[in-house]
Formats: C-alpha cells, structure tokens, sequence
C-alpha cells in the first residue's frame, strides 16, 4: 500500500485531492470553496494575459536567447511564438474553470489541470519573490497561502499521475 494507501486509511491525515480511479481516469475530490477559488483564479490570471510583457509574467515566458548579443533572435522568437505561448496559457486557465466542478478527469484533462496549476504557481511564485531554495513556512499572506495551495493540488496531481504509471 505504501504512503498512498497509510494516507488514505489515516484519521489524521487529509484524504488524497486526485486519485486513479478503477477506470483509468482521475477523481477530483475537491470541497466547494477549492472549487469555487480554481473558477475565480482562471479568469483573473487569463487577463493577465492581456499584457504578457508584464514582468510578473516572465516565468510564463521564459526567454530562447537569454544572452544580450542574441537580443535579435530573442525579438524574433518572441515575434513569432508569443501569441501562440499566450493562446495556450488561456486554454489551460479556460481549461482550469471548465473542470474546476468535475469530479473524473481523463488523464489529458489532469495533464492539463496540472499545467495550469503550475502556471499559476509560476506567476504567483515570481510576484513573491520564491526561489527554488526558500524554506516552506506559515504563509504571511493570502498570496502565500495560495501558493502553497496551488503546490499541494500540483503535487496531488503528479503523484496520481505516476500512481497510473
């Protein structure tokens, strides 16, 4: 059974978020007010989108030439594949809101949920100033706490996606 099933059967540990189900797809067990705050973040972090120069944005867009003499092939690639990164990024949080009342996914619905989940954590990590070596502590705001919700449903998601492999 390992920690997936101890987690399961233990009064004092939160029931799993996503889990396989018998059919090959995924359960989202998810009360109404997680649901209701993944239908309000979708829309609100898709107008975003509106300005992807923003620099809150640019872990959504990381640069192909990071060096400045490729400064003109950065231009180039931003020319040609921005719309397309953005157009991607509004169907995952459009995605995000359409399941956010699901309770089965497919594995591509997940894959995608998951996507956008990290998407959110990404611009929300960069407004924070997270870096990959902060320590997790009490959240200090509302921003926080998101975060580290939106990483405890993302690690939710991984872990039912590598249970089905």
């Amino acid at each position: 059974m390992g920690d997936h099933g101890a987690r399961q059967l233990s009064p004092f540990l939160p029931r799993r978020v996503v889990r396989r189900d018998r059919h090959g797809g995924y359960l989202l067990n998810l009360g109404d007010d997680d649901r209701a705050v993944l239908r309000q973040l979708g829309p609100q972090f898709s107008s975003l989108l509106d300005e992807p120069d923003q620099p809150v944005l640019r872990r959504l867009f990381p640069p192909a030439y990071a060096e400045p003499a490729h400064a003109d092939k950065q231009e180039e690639y931003r020319r040609l594949m921005q719309e397309d990164l953005v157009a991607r990024h509004r169907e995952e949080f459009d995605l995000l809101v359409k399941v956010a009342d699901a309770e089965h996914l497919s594995e591509e619905e997940l894959l995608a949920w998951s996507r956008a989940l990290n998407s959110l954590r990404l611009v929300l990590g960069t407004f924070l100033d997270v870096q990959e070596d902060d320590e997790r502590r009490t959240p200090a705001s509302t921003e926080e706490a998101l975060y580290q919700w939106l990483t405890y449903l993302l690690g939710e998601a991984i872990d039912a996606l590598a249970v089905g492999t």
